[in-house]
């Protein structure tokens, strides 16, 4: 029996988290091994090779862009270089599943600022979702208390960069392949940790090392084109959810990879985030279908 295009889309959107999350267990594990610039100037500089080999494939490198678009791509480049350094950060100081289970507010915060910054509907009902579910990145982040991290607050300043990211690509034309988007964040990443590794002193990588760089690299490239196939099939309100999935594999490679078991405190606001984010999801969803 053939797959509907929804679950095909639910299915890509699983992939998607799963090489995601496979990317930020393989550079964490280079943690203490390889300093965090390094990493991502060796990270970048494979990544960007890839990138680079799939636009020229496809001719991408030939299409003209508004400077209407190169401003957007500018602003979205600060959010991109913002979000990894915080992200990484933090990735390299806390459990993976701790991390991912804070950037798990992400639709939330984007459908907030949508509403702040650009006039986007949303009704009570969401408003007190988004509330609701930033009660539970408190749960897990536990400011004042003992379970408390410091590097909590680094993927809070994340999110914030990566909706800086997400609501400037909502304004790029539709002219603008995303293969050169892409391409143009993995070139900033790489040109940031190039800077900062030439203020430090460069250490010897191990082969184990580079290797996991290498992986890392493939999954993060593996992660993009999943997340633009996913774009293409099925209804968004009904894929969407399935991002979530994204803890689910950070749980169980923090488990099983670093022994970082998850508290209470974390399941507890992990459910609440996941909850809000599908109710609005699902908000949106019975909204289109009304305006429809």
């Amino acid at each position: 029996m053939p797959l509907s295009d929804n679950m095909r889309g639910a299915f890509i959107m699983m992939l998607s988290m799963a090489a995601f999350t496979l990317n930020d267990t393989f550079i964490k594990s280079v943690a203490g091994d390889v300093p965090l610039f390094q990493a991502v100037l060796i990270r970048g500089i494979m990544t960007t090779s890839l990138i680079l080999g799939l636009v020229l494939s496809q001719g991408a490198q030939r299409i003209s862009i508004a400077r209407r678009d190169l401003g957007i791509i500018a602003l979205r480049l600060v959010g991109e270089v913002g979000a990894t350094v915080f992200f990484l950060i933090a990735l390299f100081n806390m459990p993976i599943a701790n991390a991912t289970a804070i950037l798990q507010s992400l639709p939330l915060a984007i459908t907030l600022a949508g509403a702040l910054f650009f006039g986007e509907k949303v009704g009570p009902r969401r408003y007190i979702a988004i509330a609701v579910g930033f009660i539970g990145v408190m749960l897990i982040v536990r400011p004042g208390t003992e379970g408390f991290n410091i590097y909590s607050l680094y993927t809070l300043v994340a999110v914030g960069f990566v909706v800086l990211r997400d609501v400037t690509t909502r304004r790029l034309s539709k002219s603008v392949p995303s293969l050169i988007v892409a391409l143009a964040a993995a070139v900033a990443v790489t040109l940031l940790g190039a800077g900062m590794t030439l203020a430090g002193e460069w250490q010897p990588v191990s082969g184990r090392s580079f290797a996991l760089l290498a992986g890392a690299s493939v999954f993060i490239v593996a992660g993009y084109l999943f997340s633009i196939m996913v774009m293409r099939v099925g209804e968004i309100s009904f894929i969407a959810p399935f991002r979530y999935t994204a803890l689910i594999w950070a749980i169980v490679l923090g488990i099983f990879v670093f022994k970082d078991y998850p508290d209470g405190w974390m399941l507890a606001g992990s459910a609440i985030v996941i909850g809000m984010g599908i109710y609005t999801f699902y908000r949106e969803r019975v909204l289109a279908r009304r305006e429809s």
